[in-house]
């Protein structure tokens, strides 16, 4: 039994199951056990690999989209250009190196990663050691100014919450001990949650799950606050679903663990393995709109980067290549924008957050300001 493992469930004895965010809270970030605290998981060598280690061409057309969406917002002087979960700084080096072209762009750009990793900090800080970055170790500790935030695979990895229609009432699900003293699922009967939450709940079928993620509601809502005071524009992508919007109405137990590039059961190896669930856009826009930030999409990934110009540049990168490079290049193209329902351009979604007086946002199309065209 790993450390972690067992002092999970000492705690569990002694003060009985924990929440299904209050254990994930405890695998991924533990000060001494946690995943991203103790382990490498990105690339070949680790448990996943994210779309900027994919191709330099995701980095570099979302740093054009941040580009543009400066240049929307009037090319301020100076403003705050934002990551949120940096991983090792591959995006931001291909953005900044894409970026170099557009005039006043970098000058005006103060860096600023939030990441609370000193190991992964590290791995930034070398991978952009050609420009000035600051790190904060949250959203809250970024300084005033017009804002330009991406966040790549960043929310799917924040706790979420679990809750049941059981019978005529709710409950949610924990984690607990069986019989054997192993890490088991289990549901608390009489469970809490907002008014919209319990109606979408009471109307569904018995047995119907609802994942609602706090920290990722409260982000939006931060977020779509200060960009609507302070001016900016953020591209949050991950895979996830529509919520209310799509068909089944949002619900279903999407919580998933990742080791070494495989499916793993969630509570086998705490600490040991990445995990995720999927991100309900539409109640980050709701939240984000809540607040004053307007909201468009969210749109598929592979639609996105369509639209922000992948074809063109693949074929750019490919115009002097030898054939081996351009068949992995075409090949990341592919594996990027493919639309499938398994495939990368449909599983991954894409919302922009924007302050409410932008009209237009690059990649996205006017109709698809959300609230404000038909589900």
């Amino acid at each position: 039994m790993s450390a972690l493992r067992a002092e999970i469930a000492r705690r569990i004895a002694q003060d009985g199951p924990i929440t299904v965010a209050d254990y994930m809270e405890l695998c991924l970030f533990h000060p001494r056990h946690g995943y991203y605290t103790t382990r490498e998981p990105f690339g070949a060598s680790g448990d996943f690999v994210t779309a900027p280690e994919i191709s330099q061409m995701f980095g570099e057309l979302i740093g054009l989209w941040a580009a543009d969406s400066w240049m929307r917002l009037g090319s301020p002087a100076a403003f705050v250009l934002a990551e949120l979960g940096p991983g090792r700084g591959t995006m931001m080096a291909d953005m900044l190196r894409a970026t170099r072209v557009v005039p006043g762009f970098h000058a005006a750009a103060r860096i600023h990663l939030v990441e609370a990793s000193p190991r992964l900090r590290e791995r930034q800080a070398a991978a952009l050691a050609k420009h000035r970055v600051d790190w904060a170790g949250a959203f809250e500790d970024l300084p005033a100014g017009p804002l330009i935030l991406i966040a790549n695979e960043f929310v799917d990895a924040l706790p979420i919450r679990q809750f049941v229609r059981a019978g005529d009432g709710i409950a949610e699900r924990m984690v607990g001990l069986d019989a054997q003293g192993a890490l088991a699922f289990g549901l608390r009967p009489g469970a809490r949650l907002d008014e919209r939450a319990r109606a979408r709940l009471r109307m569904a079928p018995p047995g119907a799950l609802l994942e609602i993620c706090p920290a990722g509601l409260t982000l939006a809502e931060r977020l779509g606050a200060r960009l609507a005071t302070g001016g900016g524009a953020a591209l949050l992508i991950d895979y996830g679903h529509r919520g209310e919007r799509e068909a089944g109405g949002g619900f279903g137990d999407t919580l998933q663990a990742l080791r070494a590039h495989a499916s793993d059961d969630v509570l086998a190896h705490p600490g040991e393995a990445d995990i995720t669930a999927h991100v309900d856009f539409s109640a980050l826009a709701r939240a984000a709109t809540a607040t004053g930030a307007r909201a468009f999409g969210p749109i598929g990934q592979g639609a996105l980067l369509e639209r922000l110009g992948i074809e063109a540049r693949a074929a750019r990168l490919m115009r002097d290549a030898d054939e081996p490079t351009r068949a992995t290049i075409e090949a990341a193209r592919r594996r990027l924008t493919a639309t499938g329902d398994t495939e990368m351009g449909t599983l991954f979604k894409a919302l922009a957050l924007v302050h409410p007086a932008l009209g237009l946002v690059a990649g996205f199309a006017p109709g698809e300001a959300f609230g404000e065209y038909a589900a």
